[in-house]
């Protein structure tokens, strides 16, 4: 598939036209523009896509848990918007290969990286929103992310996986989880990674822009990992 015929899929499964000029900038990460004398990058798009991505889908959890208090919602939001999360509807929309990247990337799968795919998706909604406001932006993203609003309403607050994780490690007699963290990148665009241990173990990691996303990604993929070994004893 041509880049062109990859943008024109694209923009048929987001389903709201972009010009060329802000599509392009929106899919241009900073490898690429370093890469070629300091092009614009898709940074401030990815930082305002962020924010609106937070507002829709915070309102969303606010509207439909009444119940559930700050504790309870924020895990929520961050199973939703995590990095694992936004990265799995970049994949489904075949994201990577409409990306500018790198030619270091291009040789590390940079087109399949969980940590720039998300961030390109943040750019598009950041570009959608500079483009057509909010009302239409919001119908992208509640079609965008539907799968996974609907696994936070069926399954609430067992989204929460460090809760869920340090539940489930008690049960099974084993001692409190621990989580190793780690970050790089630049000050405005630090990625964080963390480990979680059981027993002294690694036995998953998470990615995430802020050192709690990282370790409840971790942690819910702990829980499962464990909840499945537990099940098959």
């Amino acid at each position: 598939m041509s880049n062109d015929e990859a943008l024109k899929k694209l923009l048929n499964q987001l389903n709201v036209p972009l010009p060329p000029e802000v599509l392009e900038l929106a899919l241009t990460h900073r490898s690429y523009a370093y890469e070629f004398g300091g092009l614009p990058t898709n940074e401030r798009l990815e930082f305002l896509g962020d924010s609106v991505i937070g507002l829709i889908i915070t309102e969303t959890l606010y509207r439909n848990f009444p119940q559930y208090d700050e504790s309870k919602l924020s895990p929520l939001r961050s199973g939703v918007v995590s990095t694992r999360a936004l990265a799995e509807i970049a994949r489904k929309l075949e994201l990577g290969k409409s990306l500018r990247i790198g030619r270091g990337e291009e040789l590390t799968d940079g087109r399949n990286k969980s940590s720039i795919l998300a961030d390109a998706l943040e750019a598009l909604i950041g570009a959608i929103y500079i483009e057509h406001g909010l009302a239409l932006t919001e119908k992208v993203i509640t079609h965008l992310m539907s799968d996974a609003l609907q696994e936070a309403l069926v399954r609430g607050a067992s989204l929460d996986g460090k809760t869920a994780l340090q539940e489930i490690v008690a049960t099974l007699g084993y001692g409190a989880p621990e989580y190793e963290v780690s970050n790089s990148g630049p000050d405005h665009a630090k990625e964080f990674s963390a480990f979680a241990l059981v027993n002294g173990e690694r036995i998953s990691s998470g990615r995430g822009k802020s050192k709690r996303e990282a370790e409840q990604e971790a942690a819910r993929i702990a829980y499962e990992l464990l909840l499945e070994e537990s099940q098959n004893q």
